[in-house]
């Protein structure tokens, strides 16, 4: 949305990360130009116990980071002889804890979770949330390790990436903003794209597979690619399989509130304000926060923002309490001011605010979601050229999908 104020406001996903070649391909095919997000874009921060702490990027920085305690730090680095799990699946919190240690896991992986997710560490699976992390866990024993050699590998075959802690790459978007990429492609299909035709029902028979719409028209197709929520695929393939509906249906989405606000730069000291000063903050559970974290997006992005003004991009809600995103507009926006009040010390009010609700936001991989999946994925060989997509599955971000 691009308000009258003259700021650009994501209610969903701000934008990508470009380590992965398919979604770059995809814009050179349909002529986008993408926007690289600004280098203070690596500078994250995590809130704990009354202050910001920069993430380090860096094994030196980590050492010198305040954001763990000396016996936390020591802990981290004492991963290099994890004990074995004993668990056929764990959750995020299981594996933080017994690689990193308590600590780490309340201030470095439970943040991250919401961050992602907006989703509760102690129930969700390791596995089919960072599936790499799994993988090298399974490889090398040790994540420290692991790395190490992943970045032994990458020297000798002289390549500039290296495998770090952080997920990589820059954060990429679009002049105009992601909203860009698909209406260009919507104006790449043109009359092959057909809007406002809600569909009932999905039915199989004889090799076909018929669309039941909502004027009480139905139409024949050969072959099906369903990309709604997991929520939409099981009211439209209950006629084909119960299985795969109910397999569908035990995905939650919990509620999320995006809060956008604008502020003067210069009344809220942006410049020279720590914090304000990156991408961003996240805040563990712990911290008994009514917010998630905040996205300080017109540092990512300049143009999100009219000259001289500040966009942050609050998250409100997600697994940890998603009745805190159904709040009345008025409480909503007090509690985020209040929060940020006291993390960046913001006692202006905002000029702009924008609220965007999403009642059923970002699937959760609970712990058994890979089972789930290939039990949908047995069920799918009753019906040949079905194919389920979306961020239901293996990866919410715009490159998983």
């Amino acid at each position: 949305e691009r308000t009258a104020e003259g700021y650009l406001c994501e209610w969903g996903v701000n934008a990508f990360l470009d380590k992965v070649p398919k979604t770059l391909e995809l814009c050179a095919e349909v002529g986008l130009a993408p926007l690289r997000g600004d280098e203070s874009a690596k500078k994250r921060y995590v809130y704990s116990e009354g202050r910001l702490h920069q993430l380090p990027e860096k094994p030196p920085a980590f050492l010198a980071s305040r954001l763990l305690s000396w016996p936390g730090r020591l802990r981290v680095l004492a991963e290099v002889f994890p004990g074995a799990s004993g668990k056929a699946a764990e959750t995020l919190a299981e594996f933080g804890t017994r690689h990193l240690g308590r600590e780490a896991f309340e201030k470095l992986i439970d943040p991250m979770a919401s961050g992602v997710f907006a989703g509760d560490a102690t129930r969700m699976s390791l596995k089919s949330c960072f599936p790499r992390i799994h993988e090298v866990e399974a490889e090398h024993g040790s994540l420290i390790r692991g790395l190490i050699r992943l970045q032994g590998q990458a020297r000798r075959a002289g390549r500039k990436d290296r495998p770090g802690p952080g997920p990589g790459g820059l954060l990429t978007s679009f002049e105009g903003g992601m909203s860009v990429l698909t209406d260009t492609l919507a104006a790449r299909l043109g009359g092959r794209l057909r809007l406002a035709s809600a569909i009932e029902a999905i039915d199989y028979a004889q090799g076909r597979y018929s669309l039941r719409l909502a004027n009480g028209a139905s139409e024949e197709f050969d072959a099906l690619v369903v990309a709604t929520p997991a929520h939409v695929q099981q009211r439209l393939l209950r006629n084909l399989s119960t299985v795969i509906a109910g397999e569908l249906g035990a995905i939650p989405y919990p509620a999320l509130a995006v809060v956008c606000m604008g502020f003067d730069s210069a009344r809220i000291g942006a410049r020279m304000r720590p914090g304000l000063d990156g991408f961003g903050f996240l805040i563990p559970s712990r911290e008994k926060r009514g917010i998630l974290g905040t996205v300080f997006d017109s540092n990512v992005f300049p143009n999100r923002a009219p000259s001289g003004k500040v966009l942050l991009r609050t998250m409100v809600g997600g697994a940890r309490a998603p009745e805190l995103a159904e709040q009345q507009d008025e409480r909503l926006i007090a509690g985020v001011l209040g929060d940020l009040r006291d993390i960046l010390a913001i006692r202006e009010l905002p000029e702009f605010v924008s609220i965007y609700r999403h009642a059923q936001a970002i699937p959760q991989y609970l712990v058994g979601h890979a089972r789930r999946l290939e039990v949908i994925g047995e069920e799918l060989r009753r019906f040949p050229r079905l194919v389920l997509s979306g961020n239901a599955f293996r990866g919410v971000s715009l490159n998983d999908c």
